[in-house]
C-alpha cells in the first residue's frame, strides 16, 4: 500500500474516533448522559429561580425538583388568566395528592392585587410574585397566560401558550410530566 494512502486512511480514522468521541453519550435506555442547557424552551432544564409566594417565604424551583411542576404566568387584568383559573384549581385538587405542584407567577402587580384576587376566587395553589418581570424575561414570557410544564427533573416537557379552555386540555398536557 503506497505511503500517502496509508496517511489518508490513517488521519480519515483518526477523524472518525475524534467525531464519535465528541458525540453525546446514550444509555441502553435512549437517555443521554450529558446534562441539558438551561433555558426557556422544550427540553431544556427550568430557569431557577426565587420568589415571595403570599405569605412572604422564599419558593425556589430548585427545591421542587422530584416533584412535576405546571408552572403558569398570569396577571389580574389579563382576561385569559382570569377565564382559564377555575380549570387550573380544578386540576391542582385532582391533583395536589398525587405530587403536581402548581405554582402561579403573577407578573408585576402588587402583593395586595394578586393576594386579593386569589382570595376573591377562592384559588388555593401556590401564587408567586415576578414584582419586578425579571423570572418572565428569564422565561421569555411576553404576553400571557403561558403555561410551562416541567417534569420532576427539572426539564421543561411541553409549553402553553395562550389559556386552556378546559380541565381536558391541562390534562392532555400533563401526561407529558406526570407517569
Amino acid at each position: 500500500m503506497p505511503k500517502k494512502l496509508m496517511v489518508i486512511m490513517a488521519m480519515m480514522s483518526a477523524l472518525l474516533l475524534i467525531i464519535t468521541a465528541c458525540q453525546p453519550s446514550e444509555l441502553p435506555n435512549g437517555t443521554s448522559t450529558t446534562a441539558p442547557v438551561e433555558g426557556s424552551q422544550a427540553g431544556n432544564l427550568a430557569p431557577d429561580f426565587a420568589l415571595q409566594d403570599l405569605d412572604g417565604q422564599t419558593v425556589t424551583l430548585s427545591s421542587l425538583r422530584g416533584s412535576p411542576i405546571m408552572l403558569n404566568f398570569w396577571a389580574t387584568w389579563c382576561g385569559y388568566c382570569v377565564w382559564e383559573m377555575p380549570y387550573i384549581q380544578q386540576i391542582y385538587e385532582e391533583r395536589q395528592d398525587m405530587g403536581l405542584v402548581i405554582l402561579a407567577i403573577n407578573k408585576r402587580e402588587t402583593h395586595a392585587k394578586a393576594q386579593e384576587f386569589m382570595e376573591r376566587n377562592s384559588l388555593s395553589f401556590t401564587a408567586l410574585l415576578d414584582t419586578d418581570g425579571a423570572i418572565s424575561l428569564k422565561y421569555n414570557v411576553g404576553g400571557i397566560p403561558v403555561t410551562f410544564f416541567i417534569d420532576k427533573d427539572g426539564i421543561i416537557q411541553a409549553i402553553r401558550y395562550g389559556a386552556f379552555q378546559s380541565a381536558a386540555q391541562i390534562e392532555s398536557y400533563l401526561d407529558k410530566i406526570i407517569p
